[in-house]
């Protein structure tokens, strides 16, 4: 009923930039905070950028300054904007949403598939 899509992805090297598109799509009645997490081999996924259905943003520590995340409510799409990238940026980067969906008022947390970044040095 409901589904996360991303895309942007790809192979980039150290310094350049990508943006990542998170689409949610089906029968969504509203959307909360948005976020974009990444995986990387070996490691736990942990949270990069996340944005509240205000306006609200949060980052880690390791991407401050570099990485801005986005909304356009209209779209219920989600954008990272990732500059200056490192190689320790390689990760697959999902996408994370609450929504509610159909006639409930109650929001659940739904995950993209994942898009996979690589940075080259």
């Amino acid at each position: 009923q409901v589904q996360l899509v991303e895309s942007g992805g790809g192979l980039v090297q150290a310094g350049g930039s990508l943006r990542l598109s998170c689409l949610a799509s089906g029968s969504i009645r509203s959307i909360g905070a948005m976020g974009w997490y990444r995986q990387a081999p070996g490691k736990q996924r942990e949270l990069v950028a996340s944005i509240t259905s205000g306006g609200t943003t949060t980052y880690a520590d390791s991407v401050k300054g570099r990485f801005t995340i986005s909304r356009d409510n209209a779209k219920n799409t989600a954008y990272l904007q990732m500059n200056s990238l490192k190689p320790e940026d390689t990760a697959v980067y999902y996408c994370n949403a609450d929504i509610a969906w159909d006639l409930s008022t109650r929001r659940f947390p739904y995950w993209g598939q994942g898009t996979q970044v690589t940075v080259s040095s």
